[in-house]
């Protein structure tokens, strides 16, 4: 069997961009809701048998207690807000499985609901429905992949290393050097993605690069600069390292059946996590 785990707020943010206004008899909007039910619908409509939605109940997390520039909800239109309960309502009303997260962050839920269908034996493959680029750090061999469902794409852990130069387990050093201006760190200032593709793809990880460029043997322009800010910044770097590396612990299901997806079958919306 395949499993898709499905970015809940990714597709209604996409789908609240993309479709006319909707409202209810409640004049509440709703159209974004409405077609990420239809999206998944679609899904299961062509074959999709387990499956499981994270949201972000509220976009701010424990990584806001981490750094202070961390993404917030601010900007975001009320309108959108607004629909995220509704999403989680009406997911677990058609009988999918759904994950509200509130402390941790739906990309945390989808790595761990990877992992954990991962060591199932009767899972063929993992399908993480995101563009994120975070989630590329959840991606193994063949087995678990991720899809753009827009570009209609799949990635696995050779696409990672085409897409960004570096191996999934690298992926949270890679972002921790060039930052992730949407989830709102910097970065390293030098730290381009060639560079940081060039320098990992060699040493893996942060604490395994040397302190002097001279011992590098990589083919890096600036490197005895980059070396400098690596030791100016090295908190930094650990820190956005963290924020960037997704919790592949939390408990979301017990067994790979109760993501199973049997018509007719209302669930329970679980309280945000």
């Amino acid at each position: 069997m395949d499993v898709y785990l499905i970015d809940g707020t990714y597709e209604l943010f996409r789908h609240y961009f993309a479709l006319p206004s909707t409202l209810d008899a409640d004049g509440q909007e709703v159209a974004a809701v409405r077609g990420v039910v239809a999206s998944v619908r679609g899904m299961i409509e062509q074959g999709a048998t387990h499956l499981g939605v994270a949201t972000d109940h509220i976009i701010e997390s424990f990584r806001n207690r981490l750094w202070p520039g961390y993404k917030t909800g601010e900007g975001v239109e009320p309108e959108l807000l607004n629909q995220f309960p509704l999403l989680e309502d009406a997911l677990a009303a058609m009988g999918v499985a759904v994950w509200p997260m509130q402390e941790f962050e739906a990309d945390d839920a989808l790595a761990s609901a990877a992992v954990a269908a991962d060591q199932d034996s009767r899972v063929d493959r993992v399908i993480v429905c995101t563009p994120d680029k975070d989630l590329a750090q959840s991606v193994r061999g063949t087995r678990v992949v991720q899809m753009d469902r827009r570009k209609r794409t799949i990635r696995d852990a050779a696409g990672v290393i085409a897409k960004f130069g570096v191996p999934p387990e690298s992926i949270p050093d890679y972002l921790a050097l060039v930052g992730d201006s949407a989830d709102g760190y910097p970065g390293l200032p030098g730290w381009g993605a060639k560079s940081t593709a060039a320098v990992l793809a060699k040493f893996g990880h942060l604490e395994a690069i040397p302190p002097d460029s001279r011992d590098w043997h990589v083919n890096v322009t600036g490197a005895g600069s980059l070396a400098a800010t690596l030791a100016r910044e090295r908190e930094h770097a650990f820190l956005f390292r963290t924020l960037a590396t997704l919790r592949s612990d939390i408990p979301l299901f017990h067994s790979i059946d109760d993501l199973r997806y049997i018509p007719n079958r209302p669930r329970s919306t679980p309280p945000p996590i």
